[in-house]
């Protein structure tokens, strides 16, 4: 098992505190898994799915734990813990974090973040550790988000909540600045958009497929992989969402995120560069009834890297997904489309890519702790670059999941 070494010491100080841990949950879910023979881009393959030609066996999927500390009235730690087993065994922290959210006598209620954490852009994603409770293999945008993106700074929030005005309308803000994220980019660019469940612990590096383009004297000390969360140019990054309620029918969430990073500075020692990236997530949910639900969103924005924008390309995805519960089934269905448009005129580096996936999921809650589901998923894409290091442009994937998941 490799543990990285501030993983190491920031785990030490979670375990040293957890008998003041007011709140510990956890998730363990093992799957079996059939899929086609195409090697997945966790093993440095052009596979889109994290599962591929090696993982037909019964593995583990997700080791989550999360903690709550109560440290005051009005403090209170978090944290949360994940176990993988691929492509290593790894144990590391996906977030950690304080949170400050006084009792206060205004009808407005407010708290701030301090740590490492997701950005609330996500309605597909509220589950234990930020899992879903629809499907099992998370949208192109948020599979994204999960490898690539994470707050490590601060963030304040302010919410005006219905009741309070006697409105059906609750409003909340949040801004936040943070650093980390500059190599935010590379995977959309070089691999492009994928569909899978898997979250980048703090630390962690992700493959992708060897790239022709990175033999070239203008990228040939880039690494063969992305240390998303890694520092490269001292700047600070921010971004800033509004969320609106209705009634608890109707959310609707808009987010503009930009890391501010400076395209021409590069770290040699590690291999990455700092990748201007900046776009705008839309996101919304529309309960039909108590059982059945919309869920949509939309993610348009720009990545540039090199000086003069040796790199510049724009990205766009979106997803549908419509999700129903009857007692202790629920059944879901989701739509991907997924792009990546080389805007650039580095023709030695093409990046343009596209695609489009669906996935149905069942699962069925046993008991109040175990839950067992089948998904069965389909994509097809195109990634511009693939022929330069002797593949296909284009790919089609299937795969089919049995899940068992149990809580505590």
């Amino acid at each position: 098992m490799t543990i990285k070494r501030k993983n190491t010491v920031l785990l030490g100080l979670l375990f040293m505190s957890l008998p003041a841990f007011s709140q510990v949950k956890g998730l363990i879910q093992v799957r079996a898994v059939a899929s086609d023979d195409t090697q997945s881009f966790q093993d440095g393959g052009i596979g889109l799915y994290r599962h591929g030609d090696s993982s037909d066996s019964i593995l583990l999927s997700q080791g989550i734990i999360d903690f709550k500390a109560d440290l005051s009235s009005a403090w209170s730690a978090h944290a949360v813990v994940n176990v993988n087993q691929e492509p290593n065994t790894t144990l590391g922290l996906s977030q950690a974090y304080f949170q400050y959210q006084p009792l206060v006598n205004s009808r407005y209620k407010w708290h701030v973040k301090l740590g490492g954490f997701y950005p609330s852009m996500s309605l597909e994603n509220p589950d234990i550790g930020w899992t879903s409770p629809y499907n099992y293999t998370n949208s192109a945008i948020n599979s994204w988000l999960g490898e690539e993106l994470r707050t490590i700074g601060g963030e304040l929030s302010i919410k005006r909540p219905g009741k309070r005005f006697n409105s059906k309308h609750s409003f909340s803000v949040s801004a936040a600045i943070y650093k980390g994220n500059d190599p935010t980019g590379t995977l959309l660019s070089w691999r492009g958009f994928a569909l899978h469940d898997r979250q980048t612990t703090f630390n962690e590096s992700v493959q992708f497929a060897p790239i022709a383009a990175l033999n070239s004297d203008e990228l040939r000390w880039q690494a063969n992989q992305v240390l998303p969360f890694e520092e490269v140019d001292g700047r600070f990054g921010y971004y800033a969402g509004v969320h609106w309620d209705y009634l608890k029918r109707s959310q609707f969430r808009f987010y503009y995120y930009d890391n501010n990073a400076d395209p021409s500075i590069f770290n040699r020692t590690t291999g990455q560069y700092a990748w201007h990236t900046r776009f705008s997530s839309l996101a919304w949910l529309y309960k039909f009834t108590g059982k059945t639900r919309l869920i949509a969103q939309l993610l348009d924005g720009k990545t540039e890297m090199g000086a003069n924008k040796l790199i510049y390309n724009r990205f766009y995805s979106h997803y549908l997904m419509l999700s129903h519960k009857a007692g202790k089934h629920r059944l879901s269905l989701r739509y991907d489309y997924f792009k990546v448009d080389d805007d650039d005129t580095t023709a030695f580096d093409p990046n343009a890519s596209h695609g489009e996936g669906l996935t149905a999921t069942w699962r069925y809650q046993l008991t109040d702790t175990l839950q067992i589901g089948v998904e069965g998923s389909a994509l097809h894409s195109f990634v511009q670059n693939r022929p330069g290091s002797g593949f296909a442009q284009r790919l089609s994937q299937q795969q089919i999941m049995l899940n068992a998941q149990w809580r505590f």
